[in-house]
Parts: C-alpha cells; structure tokens; sequence
C-alpha cells in the first residue's frame, strides 16, 4: 500500500484535516500521515470542531498530533497544502501541491470550504493511486 504524506508548515489544519480525511476516505488505498516544518501544540480547535461535525471524525480521539518531517516514515507521494514556502525535501515517486489557502483565522465558512476541497482532492488521488 502506498504511503502518503500531508505537508505544510505547522502540521495544525489542512495537513491533519487532509490525513484524517485520507484514513477515513482512501485507508483501503494509500496510508495517511501530515506532518509540517514547524509544530503547534495543539491542532487547530475550529478544525477539530468542524471535522467532528461534518465527518464524525474527532482527530484528537484518533491520536493525531502535530508533527516534524522527521516524525513520519519514508513515503510514496508527498502533497503539500500550498504554504507559500519550500518544504524541505523528502524523498518519494511523486510530488504534488494542493494550492490550499490557510483557513486558520478566517470565518467558520473558510474552513467549511477548505475540508470540502480537501474531501474532492484526497478522492481524487484514491482514484489515481487505485489505477
């Protein structure tokens, strides 16, 4: 099974909204992990709350956390959300950038949209990386 990681700079919205979402939408396919450049204490309340509301899905519950580069395996496909900065490089068959603009400190709706074109995006690399 592939190994997919979610990257951007703090490892506290998108990329966890995207690795919860690639282990609840796509765990038959490619494995899911985020991890950022930088780390926060905590992942961003307003996504925990509304994953749990839209998904059902409590990424505290599941132990996700805010992690390093360095914390997760070597993976197969790297997907940056689109933080404006180069990431580090890590080694993989194929690379992508999601072109995601940060929610954090935006209206409730901002954030509805970013896990909707989350959602539309990790669907569609299940269906690329299924073929």
């Amino acid at each position: 099974m592939k190994k997919v990681a979610f990257i951007c700079v703090h490892n506290s919205c998108r990329s966890q909204i995207a690795e919860a979402l690639g282990r609840h939408l796509a765990g038959d396919v490619f494995e899911s992990y985020s991890a950022g450049t930088e780390t926060k204490p905590q992942i961003n309340p307003d996504a925990l709350r509304l994953m749990k509301q839209v998904h059902h899905i409590d990424m505290e519950a599941e132990g996700q956390h805010s992690k390093l580069l360095s914390d997760i395996p070597e993976v197969d496909v790297v997907v940056t959300m689109g933080c404006n900065v180069r990431c580090p490089f890590l080694p993989c068959q194929w690379r992508e950038d999601w072109g995601l603009d940060d929610p954090t400190g935006k209206p409730e709706e901002a954030f509805l949209e970013t896990i909707r074109r989350i959602e539309e995006k990790v669907l569609d690399l299940r269906d690329r990386l299924q073929k």
